[in-house]
């Protein structure tokens, strides 16, 4: 006798029985550096002549600075044996620093010190003249450059892996990055609690509760305090004196990324997560692209074939969705901790400056949008609908306010359009608009955005937010899915994708049309067969 194949585990079950740590933590962190009062052009001039009492405000002592500090930098370089590596367009500096680390594997002390030539924005200097004769000034403007900037590689005390790059050329500007992982490794070491890493990320941990503790107490002062820490150990084209005098360099947000990694029990587990949500979604929630990630170079010459349906070891799975420069990502760590991500590389997006004091107000913003991810992919398999909600649904109800709510047909093409609308991962990061929302439901409807006009969807989506499914954010013009919402368009949307419209296909369809399951397709036809027999019976079947 043939044996059943044994059913894979729902999302729900891999992520509530074979997780075995949960952490939440900021993981790679980008800031710029730059000196407030060195941006502009008359700022330019108020140091050269007010701060540093020169005369006139020629680009050459711009120029002095910037090879002084250059000479600075060899001299450090030569004191301490430092290794130099010349960085090459087009490499990784990653891998190269990885292999640097694993060479040099020191503590609290500089690792090496990477230089290129980059492009970077400095200053064109040109001669006023409007001034009086015989009186010379300069006029200041940014301009790009391609010039000389120093990668300081360091081992910090307190983050760990970090590098600090410094441009030459005026205003000096600085890019840092830090990793919020390697923070909270360094906590447990200083603790001491005992762990296993998981790449920059962890596997196991002695303590979890603790672990977690430290990962939500890492903020904005410790940042400042890491830059000053090397600001007074490492050349910097403004001295102590200059910064002293106000020339300090603040911090910006450029890049923030913080992940939610649930690692599983065993490697196998993680990959049907990543089968059942590519399964459950491709048809639904429909995320921009689904990638798969070869671990080797994949050419014309390559054999064999490439399916999105077969993960192996060899092939790591990736779901990222996109918003503006904003990234959401579900990737599987080093074979065993599933990573749920987002990467923020503009908090303009969200109508957020990228000042450093907004760096609790981001981890606000990101920490939900994870965890939104995660509750749709549990609710694609996990959603109920009561006989009550269907008819509150269906049929014209009325709001708290008195408001009239028109019924949504189930079946009706537009309004099913509107469902698997719904469904899209498009809503995840900051909620939708009508003009995004209005592009997916006319495909769906296989119109043209003139046939489906914005008047159309605005229509709909007051019909929307009267039965509960949408709510608009307090003074904008986007809207966002509710938990209500959320489980009805799953529930609705499923039903009549995987059941209504197979299923009636194959009660109309020739057998080798449809898709439907054989047991189904055979019971079927034998229940079409008995009911034409049954009308024969009675002469209402010619």
């Amino acid at each position: 006798m043939k044996t059943q194949p044994k059913p894979l585990p729902t999302i729900k079950a891999l992520l509530d029985e074979h997780v075995t740590l949960t952490v939440e933590c900021l993981d790679r962190l980008y800031l710029n550096g730059y000196v407030r009062d060195l941006q502009t052009g008359p700022g330019v001039v108020r140091f050269l002549v007010d701060h540093l009492k020169f005369p006139v405000a020629s680009p050459a002592l711009l120029g002095q600075i910037s090879k002084r500090y250059i000479g600075q930098v060899e001299a450090y370089i030569q004191k301490h044996h430092l290794p130099v590596v010349p960085f090459e367009k087009g490499q990784r500096k990653d891998t190269i620093a990885r292999k640097m680390r694993r060479q040099r594997p020191v503590r609290d002390a500089v690792v090496f010190v990477g230089v290129a030539q980059e492009k970077a924005y400095g200053f064109k200097a040109t001669k006023d003249f409007t001034s009086r004769p015989g009186q010379l000034r300069f006029h200041y403007s940014r301009q790009s450059v391609f010039v000389k900037h120093y990668y300081f590689y360091v081992d910090d005390p307190e983050f760990g892996e970090a590098f600090i790059k410094v441009c030459t050329y005026a205003p000096w500007a600085i890019k840092i990055r830090l990793n919020g992982h390697e923070w909270a490794k360094r906590q447990l070491q200083h603790a001491p609690i005992a762990f296993e890493a998981l790449d920059n990320g962890f596997c196991q941990c002695a303590n979890p509760q603790h672990l977690q503790q430290l990962c939500d107490q890492l903020g904005p002062e410790h940042i400042p305090a890491f830059l000053n820490r090397w600001l007074q150990r490492l050349p910097f084209p403004l001295d102590a004196s200059t910064r002293q005098a106000g020339y300090t360099p603040r911090l910006s947000i450029w890049q923030m990324e913080y992940s939610l990694t649930q690692v599983m029990d065993r490697p196998v587990h993680g990959r049907e997560f990543f089968e059942e949500v590519i399964r459950e979604n491709l048809d639904r929630g429909r995320p921009d692209r689904v990638q798969l990630i070869f671990q080797r170079p994949v050419t014309r010459r390559t054999p064999g074939k490439f399916a999105t349906r077969v993960i192996t070891r060899q092939v790591n799975p990736s779901l990222p969705i996109s918003y503006k420069g904003f990234d959401l990502k579900q990737y599987f760590k080093a074979g065993r901790g599933l990573r749920t991500e987002g990467a923020l590389n503009d908090p303009t997006d969200f109508g957020v400056n990228k000042d450093l004091k907004n760096f609790p107000h981001l981890k606000q913003i990101l920490h939900p949008i994870n965890h939104r991810r995660l509750e749709v992919e549990r609710g694609s398999q996990n959603c109920r609908f009561s006989q009550p909600s269907m008819q509150r649904l269906i049929e014209p109800t009325l709001t708290p306010d008195g408001e009239k709510a028109p019924g949504l047909k189930f079946g009706q093409p537009r309004v099913m359009a509107l469902l698997l609308a719904l469904c899209l991962f498009l809503t995840l990061p900051a909620g939708f608009r009508n003009g995004q929302l209005r592009q997916h439901v006319a495909a769906l409807l296989g119109r043209t955005l003139d046939e489906y006009g914005p008047g159309q969807m605005t229509c709909d989506l007051r019909r929307l937010r009267l039965k509960g499914f949408i709510s608009r954010k307090p003074g904008t013009t986007r809207y966002e899915l509710t938990p209500y919402g959320r489980h009805p368009s799953f529930f609705l949307a499923r039903l009549y994708q995987r059941v209504l419209r197979p299923g009636l296909a194959a009660a109309v369809e020739p057998p080798w049309k449809t898709d439907v399951p054989h047991p189904l397709r055979d019971a079927l036809q034998q229940f079409d067969q008995q009911l034409d027999l049954l009308l024969h019976q009675v002469h209402m079947l010619n």
